[in-house]
C-alpha cells in the first residue's frame, strides 16, 4: 500500500471511527474489487468451507472428530475469538464478537461441531459481504478525498517547475497547472485556456471552458492547456479544503435514527446475553426442583446459544449508518454536499422553503435584456451608451460594455462628466451623448418614455434628442422557475422569497417564478426576524429550509431548521453557516436533495422495522425450541445481508 492510499484509509476511518467496516481496509487506490485483507478472508472462507464439507463426509468420531473440526473452526474464527478476548480484557464485553465466540464455543462443547463451524463461517461471509458492499457505497466519498491536491507547481526564474506543498503557497503567487493535474488552490487564470473537469465538485458531467480572467476553484482537473493561475486564497481557505472539512465533520452529526440505534445496541446486547444465561439455567432448574423432571441441560443450553446467535444486532448497527452514508454519497454524486446525516433527516421533513433573491434565484449579474423605443439601430444605441460609460466601473456600465461586445476605443470619447445619482454625459465621435436615469433626462430637458418592464433603465439621448432606453436586469437562473414547480410536486406547502431589493422588482421576480409569498426591502436583521415569524407559525414536525448565497444570508442560514447555500459562487460565510451546499448553484438541486433525503429515511425505517421484527420473531422461536442454529444463522447473517443490500439502494439517485 502506498503512503498516499494509506493516508486516505486513515482519513476515512478517522471520519467514521464507529463503523465496523474500517477494520477491513475497504479503500484501495480506486475502490475497485477486493483489497488484500478481503482476499485473505475470502480464502479463509473457501478453505474452512471445503474442510467442513470433507470432514462431514468422513466416518470419524470422538476426540479425533473434535480435533479435526477445530482446524476449520480456527481457520475461519481465530480473529473473532481474538477480538472477543481483547474486548473482555478492555471491559467492553458485549459486542457481536463476544456473542459469536460464546455461541460457537458452546455449540462445540455440546458436540455440535458442524453447527459451531457453520455459524462462524456464515458470520464471516456476512462480514466480508458487508465490507465489500460498504466499500462500493462509499466510493463517492473516497473519490471526494481524491480532490485533495498533493502539490502545487511554482515556476522558477529559469523556467523550470518546482513542486511545493500547497500550504506553502501565499496569496498572489502564480502557480502552473499542467494538463491532467488538479487545481490546488483557488485563483484567477492569468495565462492559458482549458477545459476543466468539475464533476467531483459539482456533479456536472460536461467540462467547463475557462480562459484568462476566469476564476477557478481548487479540486477541478485541468484537462487540456497549461494554465498560469494567480492565487486568491490560501490553501486552508480554498474550496477543496472547505469541502473536505465539511465531509470530515459530517460523521459527528448523527441523525435521531443513528442515535436511537447506538442507544438501542448499548442496552440490547447485555440484555440478550443475560436473557440467554437465564434461558440456559432457569428452565432446567425449574424442571429439576419443582416439576420433578429431568433438567435436559444440553437442550436448554443449545437453545440459549441459538438465542445468542439470533440476537446479534449486526443488521441494525451496520445498515442504519450505511443507509445514511449511502444517501450522503448519492447526494454528493449529484452535486449536493450534506454535512451530516442529521441534516439529511431534517431535510426529509421540510415543508417550507424560503429563498434569497440575488445570487440564489437570480444570477446576481446585471445583463442587458432589451432595447426599447430606439430611434436608431439597436447596436448603434448600445455603442453610444457603452462608449459614454467606458470610464465607469459600475456594474451597470460593465453590463453595457459586455452587451456592446467590441473593443472600446477610448480615443473616440471626450468631455466625460459623471453626475452622481443621475448618469453620465460625454462626447462620442463629436456628438453629445447622455446615458442615465429619468433624473438625468429631466435635468437635460429631454422628453423620455417610461419603460413598462421591471429592471434598471438607462435612458440615452444623442445631441439633445431622445434615442431610446436600455433595460438591464438581474437575470433569473435558467432552472429557477422549474425548481419552484419541482418543490411543489415534492409536497412543499409554501415557497417564500426574502430580499433587500425594491418591492417592484421583487414582486416581478416572484410572479415570474411562481413563488407564493415575497417580502422585499429587508435588511439582514429583518430577514432573521421574518424567518423567526415563519418558524413560529409552523408545526413542530414541519421543517423550514432557507436557501441563500451571500454574507448577509449567514445569520438566516444558521437560524433556519435547515440552511442551504450556493457553493460555486456563494460566499464563504454562507457556505460555513449552511447545513447543505449546492456545488453548482442550481436551485433545481433542492428538490432532488429532498427526494434523496426522503428515499434515505424510507430505507432507514424499512431496515429498522425489518431487522427488529425478524429478530423478535426468531428470538421467540429460539426460546421455545423451534428455531435451530441454521435458522439462527439466517436471522443474523441473512438479515444483515438483506439490510445492507437495501441500504445500498440509497446510492441510486439519478432518477429521483
Amino acid at each position: 500500500m502506498t503512503a498516499r492510499s494509506s493516508c486516505k484509509r486513515r482519513q476515512i476511518c478517522r471520519l467514521y471511527p464507529s463503523w465496523t467496516v474500517c477494520r477491513f481496509d475497504v479503500f484501495t487506490e480506486r475502490g475497485e474489487g477486493m483489497n488484500k485483507k478481503q482476499k485473505k478472508v475470502f480464502t479463509r472462507i473457501i478453505v474452512a468451507a471445503v474442510l467442513m464439507v470433507v470432514l462431514s463426509l468422513l466416518p470419524i468420531d470422538g476426540w479425533l472428530k473434535f480435533v479435526l473440526f477445530m482446524i476449520p473452526y480456527l481457520v475461519i474464527g481465530h480473529d473473532i475469538l481474538l477480538k472477543a478476548w481483547k474486548g473482555i480484557l478492555n471491559r467492553q464485553v458485549f459486542d457481536e464478537n463476544f456473542l459469536m465466540a460464546v455461541a460457537t464455543i458452546g455449540a462445540i462443547l455440546l458436540g455440535d461441531y458442524k453447527e459451531g463451524v457453520a455459524v462462524m463461517l456464515f458470520y464471516q461471509i456476512g462480514e466480508l459481504f458487508q465490507s465489500y458492499a460498504v466499500g462500493k457505497s462509499r466510493r463517492n466519498i473516497s473519490e471526494l478525498m481524491d480532490i485533495r491536491p498533493d502539490y502545487a507547481n511554482i515556476e522558477k526564474e529559469d523556467g523550470t517547475l518546482e513542486q511545493v506543498d500547497p500550504d506553502e503557497v501565499e496569496i498572489g503567487s502564480v502557480i502552473v497547472v499542467q494538463p491532467g493535474e488538479k487545481v490546488p488552490i483557488d485563483g484567477v487564470i492569468e495565462e492559458g485556456r482549458t477545459s476543466l473537469n468539475t464533476s467531483a465538485l459539482t456533479g456536472e458531467s460536461l467540462p467547463r471552458e475557462a480562459g484568462v480572467g476566469d476564476e477557478v476553484i481548487s479540486g477541478c482537473i485541468n484537462m487540456s492547456g497549461v494554465l498560469k493561475i494567480r492565487t486568491t486564497k490560501e490553501f486552508g481557505e480554498s474550496t477543496v479544503s472547505k469541502i473536505l472539512d465539511m465531509v470530515e465533520n459530517a460523521s459527528s452529526k448523527k441523525s435521531r435514527s443513528e442515535n436511537f440505534i447506538s442507544k438501542f445496541a448499548k442496552y440490547y446486547t447485555p440484555a440478550v446475553c443475560y436473557g440467554a444465561l437465564a434461558l440456559a439455567i432457569l428452565p432446567p432448574l425449574v424442571r429439576l426442583l419443582f416439576l420433578g423432571m429431568t433438567p435436559e441441560w444440553g437442550d436448554w443450553v443449545m437453545r440459549a446459544l441459538t438465542f445468542l446467535v439470533i440476537s446479534c444486532p449486526c443488521a441494525l448497527v451496520i445498515s442504519i449508518p450505511l443507509s445514511f452514508f449511502a444517501g450522503i454519497g448519492g447526494a454528493s454524486n449529484a452535486g449536493v454536499l450534506v454535512k451530516g446525516s442529521n441534516y439529511l433527516e431534517t431535510l426529509s421533513e421540510t415543508k417550507y422553503v424560503v429563498f434569497d433573491k440575488t445570487g440564489t434565484m437570480t444570477q446576481g449579474v446585471f445583463e442587458v435584456s432589451g432595447v426599447h423605443h430606439s430611434s436608431m439601430d439597436t447596436e448603434k444605441l448600445l455603442e453610444y451608451a457603452a462608449l459614454a460609460e467606458c470610464h465607469s466601473s459600475h456594474p451597470i456600465s460593465k453590463s453595457l460594455q459586455r452587451a456592446y461586445g467590441k473593443l472600446i476605443d477610448r480615443s473616440r470619447v471626450t468631455d466625460i462628466e459623471e453626475i452622481s445619482g443621475n448618469g453620465v454625459t460625454a462626447k462620442v465621435d463629436g456628438k453629445n451623448v447622455a446615458a442615465g436615469n429619468a433624473k438625468l433626462m429631466e435635468r437635460l430637458g429631454v422628453d423620455y418614455i417610461d419603460c413598462h418592464s421591471v429592471g434598471t433603465i438607462v435612458h440615452v439621448a444623442v445631441d439633445g434628442k431622445y434615442a431610446g432606453h436600455i433595460l438591464i436586469c438581474d437575470m433569473i437562473k435558467p432552472h429557477a422557475k422549474e425548481a419552484i414547480q419541482a418543490l411543489r410536486k415534492s409536497g412543499i406547502k409554501k415557497t417564500i422569497m426574502l430580499t433587500g431589493d425594491s418591492k417592484r422588482i421583487a414582486d416581478q421576480v416572484a410572479a415570474d417564478l411562481g413563488i407564493d409569498e415575497v417580502y422585499s426591502e429587508l435588511l439582514p436583521g429583518d430577514k432573521v426576524s421574518k424567518v423567526e415569524e415563519l418558524l413560529a407559525a409552523k408545526t413542530e414536525k414541519e421543517k423550514l429550509a432557507f436557501v441563500g448565497d451571500g454574507i448577509n444570508d449567514a445569520p438566516v442560514l444558521s437560524r433556519a431548521d435547515i440552511g442551504i447555500a450556493m457553493g460555486a459562487l456563494g460566499s464563504d460565510a454562507a457556505i460555513e453557516a449552511a447545513d447543505i451546499v449546492l456545488m453548482d448553484d442550481d436551485p433545481l438541486k433542492i428538490s432532488k436533495a429532498i427526494h434523496i433525503s426522503r428515499k434515505c429515511i424510507h430505507i432507514v425505517y424499512e431496515n429498522i422495522y425489518f431487522a427488529i421484527g425478524i429478530k423478535v420473531l426468531f428470538l421467540l422461536l429460539g426460546a421455545i425450541g423451534i428455531a435451530n442454529m441454521w435458522m439462527a444463522i439466517f436471522a443474523d447473517v441473512g438479515v444483515m445481508i438483506l439490510a445492507v443490500l437495501n441500504a445500498i439502494r440509497a446510492l441510486f439517485v439519478k432518477n429521483l
